[in-house]
């Protein structure tokens, strides 16, 4: 009798460390996807009228300033589409994805931001620009091949 009851508590401190570990989603995965879509075809459209409005107004500028605008407007269409994308493919695989960037993404990709605005700032290019444009390049990547994000603390009680 008392080995059953050991047993037993055992089990019932099992199952609340087990249910302690799981978070309830805020929103379900099909309230997600719908919301991602939603959001993807918006972005979209944005990007397509200032994508235009960037070409319209460079009629009268040199060629950089119409390949900058393309360039722009293409890749953040690209990034505004292709990262939801992942995440959605990512849950069907089974990988838990998120949109849940942690400090050392959301510094580079302002510093990555502020690097780029500085060097078209003029509406020039030349060999140095691009080499320093590179070389901004292999940093950030060699930043993200040796950073380890650190376990994040929860402050809502939630482990």
């Amino acid at each position: 009798m008392v080995y059953m009851n050991l047993v037993q508590n055992q089990s019932e401190n099992h199952t609340e460390e087990n249910s302690d570990d799981e978070e309830a989603p805020e929103i379900s995965k099909w309230e997600s996807i719908i919301w991602l879509s939603i959001l993807t075809v918006v972005i979209s459209v944005l990007s397509e009228y200032l994508v235009n409005a960037i070409e319209g107004a460079s009629v009268a500028k040199s060629m950089l300033n119409i390949t900058l605008g393309v360039a722009i407007g293409s890749s953040t269409l690209i990034s505004m589409f292709g990262i939801p994308f992942c995440v959605v493919v990512g849950w069907f695989m089974g990988c838990p994805m998120d949109l849940d960037f942690q400090l050392f993404e959301t510094a580079t990709l302002f510093i990555t931001v502020l690097v780029v605005a500085f060097m078209l700032q003029e509406g020039t290019s030349n060999y140095f620009k691009g080499l320093m444009l590179i070389l901004c390049y292999i940093i950030v990547a060699a930043s993200f091949f040796v950073h380890r994000d650190p376990k994040v603390q929860r402050t809502d009680g939630i482990h």
